[in-house]
């Protein structure tokens, strides 16, 4: 499984999140320091070709801000150089690949490894808005400038690798990905955040505006009614454009419909687009009312669970107006995550993404009466 002291989406950073926003309620904080004191105990990769937001420093530094315990600022400052050092460093390898105009690998922008994650954790930590920019400015070049493949050009966002992260058979000419974890959909939704955060470079506004335009031509119309974005595709699928008909796949945060209508409503608010808005509450709205296309969640995970999809439905209502649909369905939608933590589906592990960790937070997230602090969902890119 590889070290997981230093996995957010898997480890010890997911446990100290858990634990200590629940401390903030409670008072119990030997449990977060228990978890932070073992995180702390190894040193962290900060290296350019190693860390991301979900490993490493970077990881540390999301855990140690979002529970914001005075005891944990002194490592969080010995944290602060080398990751500008290192986020730096990527910036610069990545606009020297898009001057050559050769398409990205996946972990240059993706929301995991890459610098949308990075990003994100620049957003929620909010200690350095230039070089922030410096991340805004380059996805705003991501998905502006187009980059060439075989002769033909396509998104300045596609992948020279396959959706493992690494080149594969099936995908000789590399891949377009549109999920919030590894595709698109992240860079969208950080540009958006950011812009709701009041922070803006040039051609921002006008990306984001292509992005929502860009995620409406390619929601499929699906068989059974609404439409759905596809995960992946492979260069003759993009030439071909969009077609007719397509299957909806599972309606998870990391790919599906969720986080990617979730990403289309948060650039749509950030330009005013009000038809783009109601299009992706709609979208959601669809899927979340198929029995057909719940059927496929069949875990309580973040990642690709009930848990990512409620968050994703519970910030996505409240950006909603007060008679959307969407903010009908969040009580049955609550009652059915509920209902199978009470049959003792809990997954093992740690971590927020595909661990306890992540599923007991979202419950806590959830409660209406004590919910915890919400800035964590940051690393998700939902809020």
């Amino acid at each position: 499984m590889g070290d997981l002291t230093h996995d957010l989406g898997r480890g010890l950073p997911g446990s100290v999140i858990h634990e200590g926003l629940l401390a903030q309620r409670t008072g119990r904080w030997e449990p977060a320091h228990r978890a932070a004191r073992a995180m702390a105990g190894e040193p962290a990769a900060a290296h350019p070709d190693s860390a991301g937001l979900f490993y490493g420093a970077p990881a540390v530094a999301f855990a140690l801000h979002t529970v914001g315990h005075p005891a944990y600022r002194s490592a969080l400052a010995s944290l602060e150089q080398p990751l500008v050092e290192m986020v730096s460093a990527r910036l610069a390898a990545a606009h020297e690949r898009l001057d050559s105009r050769r398409p990205a690998r996946m972990r240059e922008y993706d929301l995991i490894s890459g610098l949308s994650g990075l990003g994100a954790y620049l957003l929620h930590r909010g200690s350095s808005p230039e070089l922030l920019c410096g991340v805004l400015r380059y996805l705003v070049r991501l998905l502006r400038e187009p980059v060439s493949v075989r002769g033909h050009e396509v998104p300045g966002w596609w992948t020279s690798d396959g959706p493992s992260g690494r080149p594969g058979n099936a995908f000789p000419s590399g891949h377009a990905n549109w999920g919030v974890t590894h595709g698109v959909a992240g860079p969208i939704a950080l540009l958006a955040l950011a812009a709701r955060a009041g922070l803006s470079v040039p051609g921002q506004q006008e990306a984001l505006t292509d992005a929502c335009r860009l995620l409406e031509r390619w929601a499929l119309p699906a068989p059974e009614g609404g439409a759905a974005w596809p995960e992946t595709m492979g260069l003759d699928a993009w030439l071909d454009g969009p077609v007719p008909q397509y299957r909806a796949g599972r309606p998870s945060w990391c790919y599906g419909t969720p986080g990617i209508a979730r990403a289309l409503q948060l650039a749509s608010v950030a330009c005013g687009m009000k038809d783009s808005r109601i299009r992706a509450e709609d979208l959601l709205a669809t899927c979340l009312g198929d029995p057909r296309q719940l059927d496929r969640v069949t875990d309580l995970t973040v990642c690709h669970g009930w848990a990512g999809l409620c968050l994703a439905a519970e910030q996505a209502a409240a950006d909603a107006s007060v008679t959307s649909p969407l903010r009908r369905m969040l009580p049955s939608l609550r009652n059915e995550f509920t209902a199978r933590l009470e049959r003792g589906e809990l997954p093992e592990g740690a971590g927020l993404l595909t661990g306890a960790d992540g599923v007991l937070l979202t419950v806590h997230t959830l409660n209406t009466s004590h919910p915890v602090a919400s800035g964590w969902a940051t690393c998700l890119l939902l809020i």
